[in-house]
């Protein structure tokens, strides 16, 4: 099966940069993986690609060997198995509030003995009945990369133990829903999310894992990293192409040209 460029990087503790995707072109999932990226952040849990869709997006993907890593909704453990299947190199799983719902997760992405994932092998991860199944099997428990989202004022209090979770390999702070969660919306300089990073950084070292969270600039990653994260996720393609067009609006504004947005200036990032 395909090696994962995450996992290679992670077990040599090196940075792994992640940048999300969310238009569903197969033609930019081609362009970012043969640019060299890491891995792709194709998110289901707020976007309504099919499970159809997604496996053409991660086909596209395979061109520059890009690990795909994926994002169903909270709950949704049979479709994990089914986006591994389709070639998926890391699951995503969001607003996991506790190490047994960690645990659960690890249960549907791995193979016995580490979980009791289904097996098929006739799709694009074995690939395609080409590998022995018990080297299979093997490959893809070690290949197949299990990111746990906390996103949760109490999932950060609970970071240590889904941190001693077998098979969990990444903590990853999602900040935009714990600033929400926590009573301060969008305010991520707020000592709160200092101190939530300072937690899960503290959990995944004590555990031997991993963790990181969405990086918004060199400056920031640079602080990450000293605080030993190595799974970083920067930009998307929204927020590139938005910040795209409005230079190319500021730029063609002084030579007369006019613009009727229909909405204000400004926006969140994404």
């Amino acid at each position: 099966m395909w090696k994962s460029k995450i996992r290679a990087k992670l077990d040599r503790n090196e940075p792994a940069l992640i940048t999300a995707l969310h238009f569903c072109d197969p033609s930019l999932y081609e362009l970012v993986s043969l640019l060299g990226f890491d891995g792709i952040w194709l998110d289901l849990e707020h976007h309504a690609h099919s499970d159809e869709t997604a496996a053409q997006l991660i086909r596209a993907a395979r061109v520059g060997g890009a690990d795909v890593m994926a994002r169903p909704a909270k709950g949704e453990f049979m479709r994990m198995g089914r986006l591994l299947e389709a070639g998926a190199r890391a699951i995503m799983y969001p607003r996991c509030n506790d190490a047994a719902e960690a645990a659960e997760v690890v249960r549907w992405s791995k193979f016995a003995p580490l979980g009791e994932r289904g097996v098929d092998s006739a799709n694009p991860d074995n690939p395609y009945l080409l590998q022995p199944l018990v080297e299979y099997l093997e490959e893809a428990n070690r290949q197949n990369v299990v990111i746990i989202q906390l996103e949760e004022p109490s999932a950060v209090e609970n970071a240590e133990e889904i941190a001693a979770v077998e098979g969990v390999d990444v903590l990853f702070l999602g900040p935009g829903d714990f600033s929400i969660l926590s009573g301060v919306p969008g305010q991520f300089d707020h000592p709160s999310i200092a101190a939530a990073r300072e937690r899960i950084a503290q959990a995944a070292a004590n555990a031997g894992k991993h963790w990181g969270c969405p990086c918004g600039s060199v400056e920031m990653a640079k602080s990450l990293l000293e605080m030993g994260a190595r799974f970083i996720c920067h930009q998307s393609d929204i927020t590139t192409m938005k910040a795209a067009l409005e230079k190319m609006q500021q730029d063609f504004s002084p030579l007369g040209f006019t613009f009727s947005p229909r909405f204000p200036a400004g926006g969140e990032s994404v």
